[in-house]
């Protein structure tokens, strides 16, 4: 019975220094990267500029960056793949899916997402 609980106390302790470590780079910006395009299908374009880089965000205002975006025109996005070139810098490969002259069409996208303080961001160019 002692050891039993002083096995189970072990593996509770090995667990909780799991958790404690840092996810990789890759695995943040897939998932915001892919929370962003959530948004964005949706048309909640308010949560997506809340993704953007705060240097992006002192350039262009919400009103000005949901101008600049046309509500509807995506279908669908996922995000395959991130690459980092670096552990300030990644890019988020994605697939999105639009219609265009009436035809659903696919098409790979690349974008940036930087690492600024202890978070990720998109980084519009």
């Amino acid at each position: 019975m002692i050891w039993g609980v002083a096995w189970a106390a072990v593996a509770l302790a090995m667990a909780g220094c799991a958790a404690l470590q840092p996810r990789p780079a890759e695995v943040v910006v897939k998932e915001r990267a892919q929370a962003r395009w959530d948004a964005l299908v949706k048309g909640d374009i308010k949560a997506a500029y809340a993704f953007m880089s705060p240097g992006s965000r002192s350039i262009i205002t919400p009103e000005g960056y949901e101008a600049s975006i046309r509500k509807g025109f995506w279908k669908s996005a996922v995000v395959d793949k991130v690459e980092c070139s670096s552990a300030q810098s990644c890019d988020a490969l994605a697939t999105i899916e639009y219609e265009y002259l009436g035809k659903r069409t696919k098409t790979p996208l690349r974008e940036t997402w930087i690492k600024e303080g202890s978070e990720w961001w998109y980084l519009r160019k």
